[in-house]
């Protein structure tokens, strides 16, 4: 069962025609039942206090009620309530402290700083197990508060000014001499032992003067939360109380295991809260983790990923979730009420904030759009958030958009259209005899440099992962005899003997990867899928910027040396010196021909099919000029080193050579002797299975012993004992695929399936679980795409490109030097498809990797 929380809020209490903040509270508070509402400091504060709740909609509930009774008491009077660290609108010397003797005395002490204590805050308390338990949990916790205090700013103005600061609240109400992180303390005794000393002091005349950030409260066996803005939206604070009981559920186990917090981190924190306060939501807030500036979102993602097994203890996992990306699609409440006062003026921003506080739906600045934008809904979407405002990354692009307006764009799309007619830019879909148009989108993508930073780190890790993988599965079998990987992952040892060719000293299997990436609403990016036999897509990357109708900024990656990158990894592949390179293809009918040939042109290396090639003398030799050849050119009669393999392997296992005699044989003898390197190896099929990749984190402890820096959509494996009946329980839930299924072939996405087609599914399963992946939904982000009239959301993934070569004569991941090409490909799902594979109707973006301050 979920532990209590509760929550106090201060309200200021403003005139409503003129909208400053007046000393009316007691005129409020008289109209006012007195339990559950009391005074503050300052007359013209008013408090409101919940009931302890354990599930947040009853506490959403108990304070909509305070705030609907708040508003009918002031609004008789002329009078509203706002729920913001500051009321935009104040004047000092006209608001006096309330007639209550701890009050004057405070007054009296700290003079100007309780004079100008016109601020209020959100106070949120959970239960702990007991005293000593919440206290030491205090310091394990505080790290993260600073993302609550993000997720609340609420007051950009002071006595009318903009003070450039979200959460000015946050600097006033750092004078207090006992305020900030908590810092660690070993007991509830070690605590009360401070404390006292700090009252003997006399720098604080009480215990309830001490206004760390985090503290335990002196009547109940809660910890208090305290450094959080006043917020505008109820359902704001149930976000905040959510994460915080999330946090003290966390922190209060991890005290139980012996874990305790570090005192070295007080200036790190006092530092993280000043960012805060700076930034919002709009800004860098400060990583926990290793101490980093990241963008707010990435910050408050990790926090809700971080929390999601306490979240789901206390039944709040989907409405953590659904808030969060809420506040983070409409901005903090400081951007929004300072958006209001710069258009319409600061009386409009108060009687903004003070229907919010009320709880008006439809409050609060909404755009207008026209044009491109007009009726755009999405509920994850990369460019227009949830409020519907351009992201401000994006904002630039928009506006090019707009200048060429609808019929710019169509025209445009014709010009794009007739170019890649003439350079043969074509794909075949699955089920088409013909090729048509490869559909390019107008919206370019934008990848910001930390999240590029990030997702090189992560993708350099994961490959050199799997190459060590490959190579262990081709040679001793560690990682089977280890019991890191089950063995019907592996072949046999004799199979991986001769089946495979030979995993030589300086070989590199996976010399090209192409890896699939989806941006997860709450969780961020996570790897959807490895391609490791012939990733295609390269070409097509260029070639969406190379037709792109809206010229990249300065600052975004250029694409002009990727064939360089590309051609020098295959030519490193090569047993000897001064290689030769084939590009092997099935030919013009295959669906990606147009990569084929464009990448062989740009690398200047001959393109050929397999009735193309003869093997002599254990060499492999081409008998016909290549098929990308000037006319006329004769046939080069020395022999190749590499092949850059784009046809799949067991189609060349059946394919015959120029002598009409099969090219296996003599292929595998090439190569097992030295004289022949294929790239990409032979085998790897085994490392981009999809039951493989469920193992993938696991590999990467066990060969390289570090933490995954990617994350992956959860996957079960319905053939391992006992979770055949989750799969199948959960069926409507799950997206559920084939083990060796391609291009989006046979999936099937619970949610969205039909009560027939779950049932075949389960049946399927009930028959042969081992041929099945299950996964959670991931809840893809979506991108604007141009349908010719107007932008539409559509769904996007992410596939990103890997070449790899050795410094040296190692195995495995020694010596792997693998780079990250800057010429990734948005894949773009079909209208009212969530699968995104162009072979099954989806298109393409141009994406800008961003270098630099992003």
């Amino acid at each position: 069962m979920a532990v209590a929380v509760g929550v106090e809020e201060e309200f200021h209490v403003v005139d409503l025609t003129s909208g400053t903040l007046v000393p009316r509270a007691r005129a409020v508070l008289d109209r006012l039942p007195e339990r559950g509402f009391t005074t503050e400091l300052q007359q013209s504060i008013v408090e409101a206090n919940s009931r302890p709740h354990r599930a947040l909609g009853d506490l959403l509930e108990d304070i909509k009620a305070s705030r609907r009774a708040l508003a009918a008491a002031a609004e008789p009077l002329g009078l509203g309530v706002v729920a913001a660290g500051t009321a935009p609108m104040a004047r000092l010397g006209t608001i006096d402290t309330t007639a209550d003797p701890r009050y004057r005395r405070m007054t009296e002490n700290y003079r100007v700083v309780a004079e100008e204590q016109l601020i209020c805050g959100l106070q949120v308390h959970v239960d702990v197990p007991d005293r000593d338990t919440g206290i030491m949990a205090m310091g394990l916790l505080s790290p993260w508060l600073p993302a609550l205090l993000a997720l609340s700013a609420s007051s950009p103005f002071w006595l009318g000014s903009d003070t450039g600061y979200a959460s000015w609240r946050t600097l006033l109400w750092q004078r207090w001499p006992t305020t900030g992180p908590a810092g660690h303390f070993r007991s509830a005794d070690h605590y009360d032992e401070v404390i006292a000393g700090l009252v003997t002091s006399g720098v604080i005349s009480d215990a309830g003067m001490v206004y760390y950030d985090v503290r335990p409260s002196a009547h109940l066996q809660t910890l208090e939360l305290r450094i959080c803005d006043a917020c505008p939206r109820a359902e704001t604070a149930v976000m905040i109380a959510g994460l915080f009981r999330a946090l003290v559920v966390d922190a209060c186990d991890a005290v139980a295991e012996g874990r305790r917090g570090d005192d070295e981190r007080l200036e790190w924190l006092r530092a993280a809260t000043w960012r805060a306060a700076r930034s919002g939501l709009e800004g860098d807030l400060v990583h926990p983790v290793d101490g980093a500036p990241r963008p707010a979102p990435r910050v408050i993602r990790s926090l809700v990923t971080r929390l999601r097994p306490a979240l789901e203890r206390t039944g709040d996992w989907t409405d953590v979730v659904e808030l969060t990306e809420e506040a983070l699609g409409q901005g903090s409440a400081a951007h929004r009420v300072r958006r209001t006062a710069e258009t319409d003026g600061l009386p409009a921003a108060v009687t903004q904030l003070v229907a919010q506080t009320r709880g008006d739906e439809g409050v609060g600045h909404h755009p207008h759009h026209n044009g491109l934008l007009r009726g755009y809904r999405a509920d994850h979407d990369e460019m227009v958030d949830l409020a519907g405002e351009v992201r401000p990354l994006y904002r630039p692009v928009l506006a090019e958009l707009d200048r060429a307006g609808v019929a710019g764009l169509q025209q445009a799309g014709r010009t794009r259209q007739q170019r890649q007619r003439a350079q043969g830019v074509v794909f075949r879909t699955d089920g088409d005899d013909t090729h048509r148009i490869f559909p390019f989108d107008v919206v370019p993508r934008l990848v910001t440099a930390d999240d590029w930073a990030m997702l090189e780190r992560g993708l350099i890790q994961r490959v050199r992962a799997l190459e060590a993988f490959l190579h262990d599965a081709y040679g001793e079998q560690t990682a089977l005899r280890d019991g890191v990987v089950p063995a019907g992952f592996l072949p046999q040892p004799q199979a991986a003997r001769e089946g495979a060719l030979p995993t030589r000293p300086g070989l590199v299997r996976i010399a090209v990867a192409g890896i699939d990436l989806v941006r997860d609403a709450v969780r961020g990016w996570l790897v959807l899928e490895d391609n490791l036999r012939v990733p295609s897509g390269i070409a097509y990357s260029l070639a969406a910027r190379r037709l792109a109708p809206i010229e990249p900024w300065p600052r975004v990656a250029g694409v002009e040396g990727v064939t360089a990158v590309l051609a020098r990894t295959l030519r490193a592949a090569a047993p000897g010196p001064d290689p030769r390179v084939l590009v092997l293809s099935d030919g013009p009918g295959n669906s990606a021909w147009y990569e084929h040939r464009t990448l062989a042109a740009e690398m200047d290396f001959a393109l050929h099919t397999a009735d193309d090639l003869v093997v002599r003398g254990g060499r492999l030799y081409a008998v016909r000029p290549g098929r990308n050849a000037p006319a006329g050119a004769a046939a080069d009669e020395r022999p190749y080193d590499v092949v850059y393999r784009r046809i799949d392997e067991d189609d060349l296992a059946k394919a015959t050579g120029a002598d009409g005699l099969p090219l296996w044989p003599g292929l595998t003898a090439a190569t097992r002797a030295g004289a022949l390197t294929f790239a990409n190896a032979w085998g790897n099929g085994i490392a981009d299975d999809k039951a493989l990749y469920a193992l993938v984190p696991r590999l990467i402890r066990y060969h390289l012993g570090e933490e995954p820096l990617l994350g992956q959509v959860p996957t079960m494996l319905p053939g391992e004992p006992g979770v055949l009946d989750e799969v199948l329980d959960r069926l409507a839930e799950l997206v559920v695929k084939p083990v060796d299924g391609q291009g989006g072939a046979g999936v099937v996405i619970g949610p969205h399936a039909s009560p027939e087609e779950l049932a075949r599914l389960r049946a399927e399963l009930l028959v042969s679980p081992q041929n099945w992946v299950a996964q959670d939904v991931v809840q893809l982000t979506s991108h604007p795409t141009f349908d010719g009239e107007r932008l539409e959301p559509r769904v996007v993934d992410l596939r990103v490109f890997v070449c790899s070569e050795r410094e040296g004569d190692g195995l495995g991941a020694v010596g792997l030097n693998p780079t990250v090409l800057p010429s990734a490909m948005t894949r773009v799902a079909a209208g009212g498809s969530l699968i995104v594979n162009s072979s099954r109707g989806g298109g393409a973006k141009d994406t800008w990797i961003l270098r630099g301050d992003s």
